[in-house]
């Protein structure tokens, strides 16, 4: 079956001023990586370029013909120049006031994606706006939303290699834990265990390491908090390494990070083999609601669930700069090694396996 790649132009393609008027050539500029990008899904996959617009040309849905279509064309010829082509053009005309199926998030324009000889499910909206997002629902696509973290690398990475995501539960007589993990999606974050400094620090992971994390964790509190923070380590680092897949392409290696008066540096490995080196001490029994013994088996059960080589080192005096230098540090690694080569989808080692 086709897959489909569907466009929005004006702030994916095109940068959209602040006024949202692009009624001059003066204001007219490309997306970062937007080039590169097209070109590599173009020479990579059989997807089909749709180009799907709310806006006739330049913002304004009562611009000039003769002034739209010298722009729009403009636009189309240099990404052509970089052979970048769309199969297909969809603009709709009216004004958004008028309310009609053809505006997106309705999918009146696109109704010849609908009659069964595309795989919408492994197609994509590609967009900067929540009607993009709520047009790819309509269609029964998937959606990416252009913002700092989905950058058009990112989306290149994602349509070329796919997308990495995986969902680990594990219920025990202490524990019931389930873990998401979206590798390649940053904007979903949700973290709930219980354990106010623990979320805290799980959020971290997300935000510094540039992933999509979701935790749900009921646990033994009224116990203590050991099996609550070593249980949720193996669900995550067993997600981790579940989400990764085959490794192709993958960085593999990842280090960093000062943070006030404590110097945290994290050397990581994704290459299949579990270690950790601890070289952190703490004088405090808690940080928060969070035992400092606990930081240690945190990060080796998540090193010994997710497959992975960890080195810690942190000094300082401050205690709460230190375990969260630690976290941020190890997010910053992550985020290296998780990222991907286009260039060399092959599996990151001599030997040929990993």
């Amino acid at each position: 079956m086709k897959k489909a790649l569907f466009i929005d132009r004006d702030g994916t393609l095109i940068r959209e001023p602040a006024d949202e008027q692009i009624d001059s050539f003066e204001k007219l500029s490309f997306v970062p990586g937007v080039f590169a990008a097209l070109s590599l899904i173009r020479q990579n996959t059989d997807y089909e370029f749709v180009l799907v617009s709310n806006q006739d040309g330049l913002g304004t849905p009562s611009f000039p013909e003769d002034t739209f279509w010298p722009v729009h064309r403009f636009v189309l010829n240099t990404l052509a120049s970089e052979g970048i082509t769309f199969d297909a053009e969809h603009i709709d005309r009216h004004f958004p006031a008028d309310n009609a199926p053809t505006r997106k998030p309705g999918t009146a324009m696109l109704t010849d994606y609908m009659n069964g000889e595309y795989d919408l499910a492994a197609s994509y909206v590609i967009g900067d706006r929540d009607t993009d997002v709520q047009l790819a629902k309509n269609l029964g696509c998937r959606a990416l939303k252009l913002s700092d973290e989905m950058t058009w690398q990112r989306i290149a990475e994602i349509v070329i290699a796919g997308e990495r995501s995986a969902t680990v539960s594990r219920t025990t007589r202490e524990t019931d834990i389930c873990v998401k993990i979206y590798l390649d999606n940053p904007e979903i974050v949700s973290i709930s265990t219980g354990l106010g400094f623990f979320n805290h620090m799980l959020e971290q992971i997300a935000y510094h390491g540039g992933i999509g994390l979701k935790v749900k964790v009921k646990g033994d509190l009224n116990v203590d908090e050991h099996h609550t923070i070593e249980d949720t380590a193996l669900v995550l680092g067993e997600c981790l390494r579940k989400a990764l897949g085959n490794k192709l392409g993958l960085q593999r290696y990842g280090f960093s990070l000062p943070m006030d008066d404590c110097l945290c540096s994290v050397s990581l490995d994704m290459g299949g083999r579990p270690w950790l080196v601890w070289e952190a001490d703490f004088q405090r029994e808690h940080i928060g609601d969070m035992p400092t013994e606990m930081f240690f088996h945190f990060f080796k059960s998540l090193s010994d669930a997710a497959a992975m080589n960890l080195n810690i080192k942190a000094e300082g005096k401050n205690e709460h700069h230190k375990i969260e230098g630690i976290f941020k540090a190890f997010a910053r690694a992550l985020r290296m090694a998780l990222r991907r080569d286009l260039m060399r989808m092959s599996t990151p080692s001599s030997k040929g396996t990993i």
